[in-house]
């Protein structure tokens, strides 16, 4: 199910209609199947969004029809300044046509527009054909239309692929701004993270290097880079389900590794020791914001 809206629908560089914003789409609703997702915007929503009833794939010929009455007069079919009044509108005042709409246009939206579902048109088994075989469009060959063979009524003039002069400036001249977030994990909310083992390369690379701000201490967020990317590569020799040791690394013997490699011995015992007492990431982020604020008094 889509959010048809005039603001969702879009022209392409030939002037082709482009549908937008499927952030809100329902998808695998099938014949027969419905959902009781409350989401879209009020004025193009079906009645049986509003009385939370359960709805299927019908609420899209409604929004279809409320859509086309709003292209054609200028306004939604039913609005008020008040939300609670314009629900209470859609869900049960009479629909008014203009007169001025033609009788194929007339009846078409009038068939969009049926409260009880099983008489709107779409809603059956033929669906979208019915609505394309509505007097309406004997006009248009689908086919056609699919193929954009036909020459649209109107072409933006625009100097590249870039060119944003058809939007509003209210919008493009906006300055964008980050909005990092700061929050930090809780231990429960780690949980859902344990036997992730990717480590991004540039995290990798903060471990080598010394990072340093411009006041010659260490970087906080360097810091946090560094010590998760190390508990991070530590929990890679762990067994997600157990979390014991792997059997390739309690296999490792020491007494196969020459004489001659004293330090690397050291190395493996060492990271043994680690082995048996795993680090939290949620430990080591407290850790790090004590560190820190200690620093920046």
């Amino acid at each position: 199910m889509a959010h048809l809206k005039p603001e969702n629908i879009l022209l392409d560089a030939q002037g082709h209609v482009k549908l937008t914003d499927f952030g809100l789409c329902k998808e695998s609703i099938y014949e027969g199947g419905q959902t009781n997702t409350f989401c879209g915007t009020i004025e193009y929503m079906a009645p049986e969004i509003l009385t939370r009833s359960g709805h299927g794939k019908a609420v899209d010929w409604w929004s279809f029809g409320a859509l086309m009455y709003d292209m054609l007069t200028g306004a939604p079919p039913f609005t008020s300044d008040d939300r609670k009044r314009t629900m209470d509108k859609i869900i049960k005042a009479k629909l008014i046509l203009p007169a001025y709409l033609n009788i194929e246009a007339r009846e078409l939206i009038r068939n969009l527009l049926r409260r009880q579902v099983s008489h709107r048109l779409g809603s059956g088994l033929e669906d979208a054909l019915a609505i394309k075989n509505h007097p309406f469009f004997r006009h248009l060959n689908w086919d056609d239309v699919y193929a954009k063979r036909y020459e649209p009524p109107h072409r933006p003039i625009l100097k590249g692929d870039d060119d944003v002069s058809q939007f509003d400036t209210k919008f493009t001249k906006q300055t964008p701004v980050d909005s990092p977030d700061d929050n930090i994990l809780s231990e429960s909310a780690n949980q859902v993270f344990l036997g992730f083992t990717y480590v991004a390369p540039s995290i990798i690379a903060d471990m080598i290097r010394p990072n340093f701000n411009n006041n010659g201490c260490r970087s906080p967020k360097k810091m946090v880079s560094s010590e998760l990317t190390s508990h991070t590569l530590n929990h890679k020799m762990y067994d997600s389900n157990d979390y014991r040791p792997c059997a390739t690394t309690e296999a490792m013997d020491i007494s196969d590794i020459p004489s001659n490699s004293s330090k690397n011995v050291k190395s493996s015992t060492l990271s043994r020791q680690q082995l048996n007492k795993p680090k939290s990431p949620g430990n080591i982020f407290k850790k790090l914001f004590q560190r820190h604020r200690c620093t920046s008094r």
